[in-house]
């Protein structure tokens, strides 16, 4: 499976992006997929993740409310929908995909090559 994320920039602080994640290959709707993010000086961190059919999704406390995780298996792409954006959420941004549905971040076995946020104040 390979990743493509899209949909970062510069917004302001109390706005919204919508990133996405593309993915090629046949059996991308048998895979969970997962965001992440890396700010500067800090460790990747777990942001949001959906199970293969979209039932199912999890979320860091810090982003729930104020994230939305969601998935088109007909266009192979997986969106984040971000609200209500803080100067804390700026960092890059990556989707991930793996077989089993899971928060961890070396627990994903595909990567995408990220996608960078900034949230001025």
């Amino acid at each position: 499976v390979q990743l493509q994320a899209s949909g970062g920039g510069l917004v302001q602080a109390g706005g919204s992006l919508r990133l996405s994640c593309a993915a090629s290959g046949r059996t991308f709707s048998s895979y969970a997929v997962g965001w992440f993010r890396q700010a500067p000086g800090k460790e990747r961190e777990f942001v949001a993740a959906i199970n293969w059919s979209g039932s199912s999704t999890k979320y860091a406390d810090s982003m729930k409310g104020r994230f939305t995780i969601s998935r088109d298996n007909a266009k192979n792409t997986v969106y984040l929908q971000m609200n209500s954006l803080k100067p804390e959420d700026t960092a890059v941004y990556y989707c991930a995909a793996d077989r089993l549905f899971r928060a961890g971040v070396r627990e994903y076995d595909y990567w995408g090559q990220g996608t960078l946020v900034t949230v001025s104040s």
